[in-house]
């Protein structure tokens, strides 16, 4: 028997194995004269920006534009295709959320990653029922972040120390440049690039190597400057030494300049006093980078030893010491009561030399010698060894070496007369036992 004849069957053919179907047939097609392009815009593109895939040459109004993922036309590759007959976008397999099909056959992609790098395959179907495809490819850069200079030692030593200085992180298709001082690395032997130029290595540095360094990253999409990194080189300071304006001032007068004299840059001065750390006293003063101590007026505790430090990161070094001398003056008249000149020794000190002279009036009057300072001491049996000799202004001297003190206490006292101006000078303390 013959089949019953009747109108055939009619069902609807997916349309993007229709158009599956008709490039398969049409593959062979000569291309047009005008042959389709596809443009990448922008053409570099950076992470997180937006594409567009532009399709040139299409000719005549075709029936509907298909976009592939990669350079194969399959379907689990398909991203989206477009109807014009109907105004319909389909989104196949390969569309991620982030692609947008416009009805001129641009699609758009928006916020790109580095995943998205790769081919995108368009096939257009034409009124004739034939296609046209073309591919085109995306490279998706990264926004490159502001590189970091790192170092293989924080603290090299001058002269034997070698440095490598590294641009990080390390990234694809980057490349990189340096500076030092703000200009482009010199000739030089001390200083040698790596083959990508990432690391800058420095030999037997010095302490003109201390830079600022900085490095460059850059890629088609973006350029980043690294932070300036100094290079903190150690090296021996040499000893500074002390000048003094004056070391021999009487005492409430002044000022007295003293100062640490030294080559080194950055580096941090101290001072000392008598051996120990200098603690400001009321009239001395320390200039800003403490270089210059000042002392204005001058006290008798002002007299003594002092010195200065310089130091870097590394060490330090002290000048030889500097003594200031204070002489005391004390003057008199008529109708001013017979003072007492008093003279401590400090516990601890063993002896206390001291020169004293009366310089008015001149000569001494009758029956008045400095023999008598010596005979005035009141310390139970402690009788000084003492000398006599000339003053610097005419009078005579007389000098003693007191014995050991135990604590502070007045040792020698002197009523003196009227009209008579007295100059005592302390030279120096000894320690006990030394």
């Amino acid at each position: 028997m013959e089949p019953p004849s009747g109108p055939a069957s009619r069902r609807r053919v997916p349309w993007n194995r229709l158009l599956l179907a008709v490039s398969l047939l049409t593959f062979g097609t000569p291309p047009t004269t005008a042959q389709l392009t596809i443009e990448v815009v922008p053409p570099l593109a950076a992470e997180g920006t937006d594409v567009l895939l532009l399709a040139h040459n299409v000719t005549g109004n075709p029936l509907g534009y298909t976009w592939y993922s990669g350079e194969r036309v399959e379907n689990r590759q398909l991203i989206a295709s477009y109807r014009a007959d109907t105004n319909v976008t389909t989104k196949g397999p390969a569309h991620n959320g982030r692609e947008t099909l416009y009805p001129n056959g641009t699609l758009l992609i928006q916020h790109v990653t580095q995943k998205d790098t790769g081919s995108y395959t368009l096939l257009i179907l034409k009124n004739d029922l034939l296609t046209e495809r073309q591919t085109g490819h995306l490279h998706v850069h990264p926004v490159l972040p502001t590189p970091v200079i790192t170092s293989n030692n924080s603290n090299p030593w001058e002269h034997k120390d070698t440095v490598v200085l590294t641009c990080g992180p390390e990234t694809q298709n980057t490349s990189y440049m340096w500076w030092i001082n703000d200009q482009s690395l010199p000739s030089s032997t001390r200083l040698e690039l790596s083959e990508d130029k990432r690391t800058l290595t420095v030999f037997s540095v010095t302490r003109k190597d201390t830079g600022p360094y900085v490095c460059e990253a850059r890629n088609p999409v973006s350029v980043r400057r690294s932070d300036p990194f100094t290079l903190q080189v150690l090296y021996p300071v040499a000893r500074p030494s002390l000048q003094a304006s004056n070391t021999t001032v009487a005492e409430h007068e002044g000022p007295v300049v003293l100062t640490c004299l030294t080559d080194e840059t950055r580096v941090s001065i101290r001072w000392f006093f008598k051996g120990q750390s200098l603690l400001l006293t009321m009239g001395m003063t320390l200039s800003l980078d403490n270089s210059t101590l000042t002392i204005d007026p001058v006290s008798r505790k002002d007299a003594g030893d002092y010195q200065c430090e310089v130091s870097n990161r590394s060490n330090s070094s002290k000048s030889d010491p500097l003594r200031l001398s204070v002489t005391c003056t004390m003057a008199f008249s008529d109708s001013a009561p017979a003072p007492r000149l008093t003279l401590v020794l400090e516990e601890g000190h063993s002896t206390l030399p001291f020169s004293a002279w009366i310089s008015r009036p001149s000569p001494l009057p009758r029956g008045y010698s400095l023999s008598s300072f010596s005979s005035s001491l009141t310390r139970g049996n402690w009788p000084p060894a003492s000398t006599s000799g000339r003053g610097p202004s005419g009078g005579s001297v007389s000098q003693a070496s007191l014995p050991e003190a135990r604590s502070p206490a007045p040792i020698y006292q002197e009523l003196l007369r009227p009209d008579t101006d007295v100059y005592c000078q302390i030279n120096h303390k000894a320690d006990v036992g030394r």
